[in-house]
């Protein structure tokens, strides 16, 4: 039987990982560069075919990926002149891997049924080196048929495909889940800034945080920044953290939700983000309260 050919927009961090697991699995894959082409040109020596824009992915394509920054470049991708919609197969599938608005999403949906195909999220839950590897978590939102159609693609670069239910469920769930994951930051972040306050090293701090119940894998790769000075262990941007925040506050807005604890999370990323770092990691905001209270985090 012959393998759909499977088009990927949005090589970085994560997606490169995706991508190549799904042509190293046999899929026809087109790709398409951005701001770097290390990605693309090793995808290409893999077997992938480029293209030059989003339009031209959609005229070769039976399932898109997008796996961008957010809403407003999914959108782009989707609407643009030389968008996916202008060149979009009947019946072809496009998976919305980003981090989204689901009110965008299901504003998406419509529009691309319109054009006779379908839309499903799929966000993702891990790291890079889970990407790479092909052992992702994903939260699908699909219709019962197209996610059958999706499933064994899916399962190339994902470890955990949980099938939610209708479109718009996956990127709601992610934002619940960044919602944990960010608050997580926070809260190391300001306890590790009252204990240096206090008098404790990040060391003591670790000494019993690590061994108890309140450890988890979020937090030994949160503290491996300010205990060893890592940077590529927890590689997720402030911005990012502030942008899903954000759509979260957008989504309890339309649903009438009381948010108080969201709110002030997502107050933490936004204030590191305005003050011009938000290109640093998330464990790094460790340091950023750290200075707001008047502690040099360098000097422990």
């Amino acid at each position: 039987m012959t393998k759909p050919t499977i088009g990927f927009i949005g090589v970085g961090y994560m997606g490169h990982g995706m991508a190549k697991n799904i042509v190293e699995a046999g899929y026809p894959l087109v790709t398409m560069a951005h701001r770097k082409r290390d990605a693309v040109e090793d995808l290409i020596q893999r077997g992938a075919t480029e293209a030059t824009s989003p339009k031209e992915i959609a005229q070769q394509s039976d399932i898109i990926h997008l796996c961008v920054t957010g809403s407003p470049q999914v959108e782009a991708n989707i609407r643009d002149e030389t968008g996916l919609l202008a060149g979009l197969r009947k019946d072809a599938v496009i998976i919305d891997c980003s981090t989204s608005d689901p009110v965008s999403t299901l504003t998406l949906k419509d529009e691309i049924e319109a054009a006779g195909g379908h839309l499903a999220d799929a966000p993702l839950a891990r790291t890079p080196k889970e990407a790479w590897e092909g052992t992702l978590d994903t939260m699908v939102g699909a219709s019962p048929e197209v996610f059958e159609r999706i499933k064994p693609v899916l399962d190339t670069w994902a470890g955990v495909v949980v099938h939610l239910g209708e479109v718009g469920l996956g990127h709601k769930m992610k934002l619940l889940n960044n919602f944990l994951a960010m608050g997580y930051g926070a809260l190391y972040a300001e306890a590790l800034a009252i204990a240096r306050l206090s008098g404790l090293t990040p060391e003591q701090f670790d000494s019993v945080i690590r061994p108890g119940r309140l450890s988890n894998g979020f937090y030994e790769t949160f503290m491996k920044w300010t205990l060893e000075g890592d940077e590529n262990a927890h590689k997720f941007a402030i911005s990012n953290g502030h942008k899903d925040m954000a759509y979260l506050t957008n989504l309890c807005t339309a649903l009438g939700a009381v948010n108080p604890v969201q709110a002030a999370v997502r107050n933490s990323y936004a204030a590191m983000d305005a003050a011009g770092e938000g290109d640093r990691f998330v464990p790094m905001l460790a340091d950023f309260i750290a200075r707001q209270n008047g502690v040099d985090p360098a000097k422990g």
